[in-house]
């Protein structure tokens, strides 16, 4: 059963929520203050989606946003702050959708079925090497919750050594792998790459050397 988070400080409209979710086949879960939810979240994050208010006690919806991306649970704005910039904000930040109080329920209930069906098949598609969550479609890399900013290349590279894991590759195929075209230049920029994927995920041994060769993803 899949579990969604009810952020809504007013009881009538989360009682509303909670007894529709329910009836559709949900596990509604409710909270009611911003730092209350923060808190809970360091222990159990374990959800399929958050419904949630902008305007709470505590935290509001804009900063706990960013705490439910950490941890992956897709937001639906559920507000009654109608105007554009609220809006522009909000989707600009990460939400997956952005509803208007008053609300149809159905509406809502359609709403949140589209936005768990996207991210079961982003899951599919994601890629674990070692503690790391990487979903090459989104271009996103997580490290224990965290996302980790990766630069172009080097996002390439790390997907050149997913395609070819356990298999030596030199410095030129690896090249060749980002360019997409034989490369002639400096091959000493996959090491510089290579070594800021070392430092960011920690993947000293996951990215071997195999001297007067090139590299080797081990996994």
């Amino acid at each position: 059963m899949k579990k969604i988070l009810v952020i809504e400080d007013e009881n009538s409209i989360s009682d509303l929520i909670c007894m529709n979710l329910s009836i559709a086949g949900y596990e509604p879960v409710p909270f009611f203050d911003g730092e209350e939810i923060s808190r809970h979240l360091k222990e159990e994050n374990d959800y399929d989606l958050a419904l949630l208010d902008i305007m709470l006690p505590g935290k509001d919806g804009f900063i706990l946003l960013e705490e439910l991306k950490e941890y992956h649970i897709p937001v639906i704005y559920l507000t009654a702050k109608g105007d554009l910039s609220s809006k522009v904000k909000g989707l600009k930040s990460g939400a997956e959708d952005y509803i208007v109080k008053p609300f149809e329920m159905l509406e809502l209930l359609v709403r949140i079925d589209k936005v768990i069906s996207r991210f079961r098949e982003e899951e599919d598609e994601e890629i674990h090497i070692k503690d790391i969550i990487v979903n090459e479609k989104r271009r996103t890399v997580y490290k224990e919750g965290k996302e980790i900013s990766l630069q172009p290349m080097e996002f390439d590279c790390l997907m050149a050594f997913w395609k070819y894991r356990n298999r030596v590759m030199t410095r030129e195929q690896i090249l060749n792998c980002l360019w997409g075209v034989d490369f002639e230049g400096e091959t000493r920029t996959v090491d510089v790459h290579v070594g800021n994927l070392r430092k960011k995920l920690d993947f000293a041994d996951v990215i071997i050397t195999v001297p007067r060769v090139g590299y080797r993803m081990e996994v």
